[in-house]
């Protein structure tokens, strides 16, 4: 059965999502690999977004946090400074799976702007919203993201998330709770960090990709792991719940093919 690149992306980052976790999930490429882990091998995942929605199934991806299908399949509905102070800086969040516009070789993320200066950007970006809290408190993070030279740059124009920060023990030192980010999945394959500095370095490429390909769109020079792995390619039942979970997307949103 043939898939794409963003289907075996998408796949790959549900499938590092488990059975029963509490997952605080972003828009985006985030929400269709947590819903497709829901409707798929982790039906007892919570899903908890930023708007204070808890337990939520929603039959389409939301447009965004505020969408009105994340309330009306709801276990429960918080307010934002509960959802935040009682659930995620408390240390109740398993999985924080996020997104964004750059990532560094150290996990680092940016939402905020490309090119310029802040106060005159070249391209002003819809900002980080509950990220950087996520990054900090959550168990663990996961991050899905396209690969690009453009994305996975050497320097980030701003450092709206930490990841681990510039490697060693500077994580640590912050006062981040949480683990930082555990794997970085994208349409090439997976990037986890290095034990010690914290760099991230590819362990694994998918079905069809070099690793000299991986390291043409990463804009540092990209270490592999001792050994590298390759992903499992799309089952058929995966691929089929995906593709129905979009084609309902796109019916509910009025888009076009």
């Amino acid at each position: 059965m043939s898939y794409t690149a963003e289907e075996m992306m998408t796949i790959a980052a549900a499938r590092r999502l488990a059975n029963g976790a509490v997952c605080f999930v972003g828009i985006g490429l985030p929400s269709a690999a947590a819903n497709l882990a829901r409707l798929t091998h982790a039906p007892d995942v919570v899903l908890i977004y930023e708007s204070g929605t808890i337990g939520t199934r929603p039959d389409v991806l939301p447009l965004s946090i505020g969408d009105g299908e994340l309330a009306d399949k709801a276990d429960s509905i918080v307010s934002i400074p509960e959802i935040f102070r009682y659930y995620l800086q408390a240390g109740r969040i398993d999985v924080g799976f996020l997104g964004a516009a750059q990532i560094d070789r150290y996990g680092n993320l940016n939402s905020t702007y490309i090119g310029g200066s802040y106060d005159k950007p070249r391209t002003r970006l819809p900002g980080a919203g509950g990220a950087p809290e996520i990054a900090a408190s959550a168990r663990e993070t996961l991050i899905v993201l396209r690969q690009d030279p453009r994305s996975f740059v050497a320097q980030l124009d701003f450092m709206s998330s930490g990841g681990h920060f510039t490697g060693g023990d500077s994580r640590a030192r912050s006062g981040s709770t949480g683990r930082g980010p555990t794997a970085v999945i994208t349409d090439l394959g997976v990037l986890t960090p290095d034990p010690q500095t914290g760099e991230l370095c590819l362990s694994a490429v998918h079905p069809g990709v070099l690793p000299q390909e991986v390291v043409a769109r990463t804009g540092w020079p990209l270490r592999q792991a001792p050994v590298l792995q390759t992903s499992a390619a799309p089952e058929a039942h995966e691929l089929q719940v995906l593709r129905a979970l979009m084609e309902r997307t796109r019916l509910a949103h009025g888009q076009a093919h």
